[in-house]
């Protein structure tokens, strides 16, 4: 699990006037919540630290760095510019040991599936999945196993075999991935 050092400043005031301060100052106004209820903690981070947690199709784990305290935490909300897409604002979730949080982690297939050796189409649905964990199983991506899809073949989330302590709350039902029969296997027109 790669985790992101990001340095932040407090900030007393709250608003929008403050809020447009810190923005003319180079700065994102952030505020951190804690997994199972607390106050919230306001404060300020540079755009620059906040680019290897923000832009990437990883799950990261943020480590917040305020006033020498460090709060291991996830991205919740982004708040992008309309015209600009600079961010505006950011909601993280601070991690409590013990305490369940939800978090959306990217979808990897494993395994060569029969159906593409065949001459299928291996078509993914989905890219990303729901899960519920805590702090202490939290995982960076969830694995699909591929390997049993023959031609014309689905797999559903309820086929995804989750690590320990993990759980998927996408519907069961939902497909992420199907082999298609190409148009000359069928027999097509």
């Amino acid at each position: 699990m790669e985790i992101v050092a990001i340095k932040a400043q407090p900030r007393e005031a709250g608003g929008k006037e403050a809020a447009k301060r810190l923005r003319r100052q180079g700065l994102v106004p952030a505020v951190m919540y804690q997994s199972g209820g607390g106050n919230p903690m306001h404060f300020a981070v540079s755009p620059a630290s906040l680019r290897p947690l923000v832009y990437t199709s990883k799950f990261k784990l943020g480590e917040i760095d305020l006033e020498g305290a460090k709060y291991r935490c996830i991205v919740k909300d982004i708040q992008f510019h309309p015209v600009t897409e600079q961010i505006i604002h950011i909601d993280f979730l601070r991690l409590v040991p013990g305490v369940p949080f939800k978090a959306s982690v990217p979808l990897r297939f494993a395994g060569q599936a029969p159906g593409v050796k065949a001459g299928g189409k291996f078509i993914a649905t989905m890219r990303k999945i729901n899960i519920m964990t805590t702090p202490e199983h939290v995982v960076d991506e969830v694995v699909a196993d591929i390997s049993g899809m023959e031609l014309g073949s689905t797999i559903r989330v309820r086929d995804i075999r989750p690590s320990e302590g993990v759980s998927i709350t996408n519907n069961g039902a939902v497909p992420i991935a199907l082999i298609e029969i190409p148009r000359a296997l069928r027999g097509g027109k």
